[in-house]
């Protein structure tokens, strides 16, 4: 190479024409790689979406069809449980840094708020005038003397138990004894208490049902009896007081969630409160859902949850050892709950609840 060439290449190198040229290619490409790069109200579509969609969900959940699979009475069981896609939700926006979906997470946030702050509202834990409690406690429980002693130490006024086999009833008429002297036993449900009980009588909640239910004997039809009235005479009056288990809900890729029988019942269980003469009515028992379900209408029309009225919380109480739903109730009508709690796990599968009611 000659000096001449070194030299001419020293000047071109040191050309500020030449650097100017470069500096402008590479703002170009910046300024065209930022414009074609999402911004943060462009970024997430996707979860922005789901978002709305489970805000929508939410708040329209008595709009979701039951015409497939009851899918429908499924949404509204497990409502409460929507709310854990949120954070989840949220997470994914903030690792996407969208705007677009924070904002829009808004919706299912102030939805599930709407629905259920209410739950965790600080309630008052009088006593009360009357103490009422529920149980089912279990065909398969191996401790239905303990299970019983546990109830009776509950200070519970009226005790209502579901699901007696015919083995465990006499276990738990003998371990109450002595803290409940008025008992009713029907069927697989009964009801103790420590007030006098009248005007006992069962309720047809249609679980003997078909062509052939109207042909069987009484001793065969009382096996099926699973839902009771009576009338406790408190110092304010008499109380209507019903007990009723009504027929399980199953999950199932065939049926989705089947809950014929128990619908069923729920129906008939409603029709016979709305013809009850006394203004002052409890039902106490193992319903099998929970009262968000629109199958319940005709119940929770004419009544109102003690829990949902005077409880903390969401009170599950099934399965007992990890509790997803409430569909143990303590519903009432006339009188005030002012007190509504989850008791301690037995040997069932199921944990108990009591509520305190007054006038």
């Amino acid at each position: 190479m000659t000096q001449a060439d070194t030299a001419e290449g020293e000047a071109h190198a040191t050309d500020p024409r030449a650097e100017d040229a470069g500096t402008w290619r590479s703002r170009t490409r910046q300024a065209v790689r930022a414009v074609s790069r999402p911004g943060p109200w462009k970024r997430g579509p996707i979860l922005a979406t789901l978002a709305v969609l489970l805000g929508l969900l939410m708040l329209l959940h008595a709009q979701v069809p039951n015409r497939v699979g009851n899918v429908g009475s499924l949404v509204e069981t497990f409502l409460p449980w929507f709310g854990l896609f949120v954070p989840v939700l949220l997470a994914g926006a903030l690792w996407r840094r969208s705007a677009s979906a924070v904002a829009a997470l808004l919706l299912p946030l102030v939805a599930w708020l709407s629905l259920f702050s209410g739950q965790f509202v600080g309630t008052s834990h009088s006593r009360g005038d009357l103490i009422v409690a529920s149980h089912n406690v279990g065909a398969d429980n191996p401790d239905p003397a303990g299970t019983a002693r546990a109830l009776a130490a509950s200070g519970a006024d009226v005790l209502a138990l579901e699901e007696l086999t015919e083995e465990a009833k006499l276990i738990y008429e003998r371990e109450l004894a002595e803290a409940y002297p008025h008992r009713v036993i029907q069927g697989t449900v009964g009801l103790w208490s420590k007030l006098p009980l009248s005007d006992t009588g069962p309720v047809d909640i249609q679980t003997d049902y078909g062509p052939l239910a109207a042909t069987r004997p009484p001793e065969v039809t009382n096996e099926y009896l699973r839902a009771l009235r009576i009338t406790v005479a408190t110092d304010h009056g008499p109380l209507a007081v019903y007990v009723a288990h009504l027929g399980s809900a199953r999950v199932n890729p065939r049926a989705g969630f089947w809950t014929v029988h128990r619908d069923r019942n729920a129906r008939a269980l409603g029709e016979a409160i709305a013809a009850e003469h006394n203004e002052r009515v409890v039902l106490l028992g193992d319903l099998n859902g929970t009262m968000d379900d629109r199958a319940f209408a005709g119940i929770t029309s004419q009544m109102r949850s003690a829990h949902e009225a005077a409880g903390d919380g969401f009170g599950f109480t099934w399965p007992a050892k990890f509790p997803v739903a409430r569909i143990d109730q303590i519903m009432v009508k006339g009188v005030n709950p002012v007190s509504s709690r989850v008791l301690p796990a037995t040997g069932s599968d199921h944990l108990p609840v009591a509520a305190a009611i007054t006038w």
